[in-house]
Formats: C-alpha cells, structure tokens, sequence
C-alpha cells in the first residue's frame, strides 16, 4: 500500500555553491548572475586588475601620489570629468601645494582658484577640511573618520582610504554602478543613480580583494569612465566582458534602469550695464546656499532697474545652462542708464580693468569675455 505524502509536506531543496536543486522538482535552478560573479571574483579581480595596470591614463594624482593630491583630486572629481579638472588641479597644486597651505589661505584665493569648476561648495568644504585636518594630531585613516570632515560623503571616503591607507572599501558611483548593473543585467528601474549605488554597495564590497583595493576602486572607475560608457560601451575591448551578463544580452545600454530625470524650464533675464569704464555685477552673500561670494551679471531686481525697462534694451546675448535639475535660459540685456541712487544689497561697480581679480561663475565669465571681444 503506498504512503500517502502530507499535505504539509514542504518542497526541498539543496544549495550547489552557484545554483539549486528542487528535489520535488528534479530540476536544477540557474544561479542568479550576481551569485556567479561572486565564485568567479578572482578571476574578476585578476583580469581587471591586470588591464588597469596595463591601460590607466597617466594622472597626476596617480603619477605622484600623496594623501593630498587624492583628497584634492577626489573633490575635483565629484560632478566633474577628467579632462576638465586636470588644469584646474595644476594650478591648485602650484598655488596650494598641502593641507597646511590650504588650511590658511583666505576663501577668497581658494574660490578665485576653483572658478570655473563649478558646485562651488566643494571648495568651500576641501578649505573647511584642511581646516580640520591640520588641526588633529594624527590623519584620519578610516572611511568612518573621514565621513566627519566636511563634504566626505561614503564614496569619497571610500575612495581615500582605499588608495592612500588600503582600506576595503568600495567606491560606488555612477560609473560603477552602471559596471554591475550590466555585469548582472539586473533589469531593476531605480529612481536615481543615488538609491541604484545603495543597493549595488552590497556587491561591489564582495568583489573587493583584500590585497590592493584602491587599485581595484581605481580600475572599477577606469573602466567606466573610459571602456564601458552608457551609451555604444567597447564591449569588444572590454577586460571583463566574459563575465558580463548585460553583454551576453546583446544590449548592455539597457542597464541600468533609471527613471528619466525631469528637467525644469526657466528663464531669466541679465542685465548689462556699462558706467565710467566699470561694469556692473551682482556679489552673493557669503551664507547664500549656491554661489556664495560670487559674482554674476545681475538681474533687474539686483540691479535695482525696472524689469520692463531692461526687458526693452538691445538684446547681447542669450545663453543656456544647465543647473542640477533646472534647464535655464539667460538673456542679457544692454541698459543704457545707470542706477540711480544707492545700490541693491550685493550690487557692485567692478572696473573693466579688474575684471579678472574678481571671481565670476564659469558661464558669467565667459559670457563677459564673449561680449567684450564681441565689440568693434
């Protein structure tokens, strides 16, 4: 008489290191494309590693390394590509060359050093961080005690102390983040590549090597700022494409999944105005929350002008930027007349002549230089 099987009775199933097997099935589960790359890390790491080493671009910061050089260059990285930091890292250097020299240069210099580059936050918190630094008796040396100085956020932190002490750490950003989304072709739509990088931390720990983990966070950023680009990525010349599951599709641009970012329209109008060979410009607050200290051509509000009145001006210029998530149109316009009267907060006369002793937003700057040399 056969045995009845309970009704309770659970499905088994037994682990195989990369895949399962369901007895009440009989089959074999697939292991998930996370789980394989994870068995086959060091083989990862080794062929990685060994393209990185053979194919890095010459850096200074990795030419010569030191503490500061990665600090200053981490900080630079951040929102910002390769080839426009590099002159701005040189100048830095030449004018600011360590953590002491930095620590006691007035905002004013750091600032006049930074324009151009933009987020200009950063600069203030690298100022506000050699601050801090010389100012403890030893250099901080974890990823935790670097998350206490100004503007370190857990991917600089990483990033620090995996090139400069070796920590294992991972460094997550977009370019690694859009690594392991195709390596894995994980098909998950994230909201943004901030909420995506937390959940693939988790992995890019498991495929850090416990020898050399700056070199590996350096190769990770390598690869995705020079081989595996978001859009038409070199797969063919790619290092690790035998491991890639997002190739293996044959159409790795779809990953990673992200929300399209809506970008928010506005316009808003500059004035220009000329009186006594000075031109004048609108200095923000040194608290304000963007541009703090730094001067641009006013709006009709800073200038104390009627809107209307300037809106009616020859028009010089219209120019467009993009800022986080606002797309901006500038228009500028000539305004014969001069304020009467005091000034509006923050508005200045900066003599022609002086121009470049002042520190103006990348974008002002050059629109200021397009318009001078524009004249007869």
């Amino acid at each position: 008489m056969a045995t009845k099987r309970p009704k309770n009775t659970r499905k088994i199933t037994a682990d195989f290191s990369l895949g399962r097997f369901c007895v009440s099935s009989c089959r074999f589960v697939a292991p998930s494309p996370s789980a394989s790359l994870i068995a086959a890390q060091r083989q990862f790491q080794h062929a990685l590693l060994a393209w990185y080493r053979a194919n890095a671009r010459p850096l200074p910061w990795r030419e010569a390394p030191s503490l500061y050089r990665t600090v200053v260059s981490e900080f630079m990285l951040q929102q910002t590509q390769v080839k426009t930091v590099l002159p701005y890292f040189a100048r830095w250097l030449e004018a600011l060359p360590d953590f002491a020299t930095l620590a006691a240069a007035p905002e004013s210099r750091v600032l006049k050093l930074w324009e151009g580059l933009g987020y200009y936050s950063r600069a203030r918190n690298l100022h506000r961080l050699a601050q801090q630094f010389v100012a403890r008796p030893a250099a901080p040396r974890t990823p935790a005690e670097w998350r206490e100085l100004p503007g370190v956020g857990p991917y600089t932190a990483a990033a620090i102390t995996s090139i400069s002490f070796g920590a294992r750490a991972a460094c997550v950003d977009g370019n690694v983040v859009r690594i392991l989304a195709r390596l894995t072709a994980d098909a998950t739509e994230f909201r943004a590549s901030a909420s995506a990088a937390k959940v693939f931390t988790p992995l890019a720990e498991a495929l850090l090597p416990g020898e050399w983990p700056g070199d590996h966070n350096q190769a990770m950023m390598e690869l995705g700022a020079t081989v595996c680009f978001r859009q038409n990525p070199l797969c063919l010349t790619c290092p690790v494409r035998g491991f890639c599951a997002g190739a293996r599709t044959g159409a790795p641009e779809n990953f990673p999944r992200l929300a399209a970012r809506k970008m928010e329209q506005r316009a808003v109008t500059r004035v220009w105005c000329e009186h006594r060979g000075a031109l004048l410009l609108h200095r923000a607050a040194a608290g304000a929350r963007r541009f703090a200290s730094i001067h641009e051509l006013p709006t009709p509000e800073q200038a104390g002008l009627d809107p209307a009145a300037v809106a009616r001006g020859a028009l010089l210029a219209k120019q467009r930027r993009g800022i986080t998530r606002f797309q901006i149109t500038e228009s500028i316009h000539s305004v014969a007349i001069a304020p009467r009267g005091k000034l509006p907060a923050g508005a200045v006369w900066v003599p022609l002549a002086e121009l470049e002793a002042v520190t103006l937003s990348g974008p002002h700057r050059r629109w200021v230089a397009a318009i001078l040399a524009a004249r007869p």
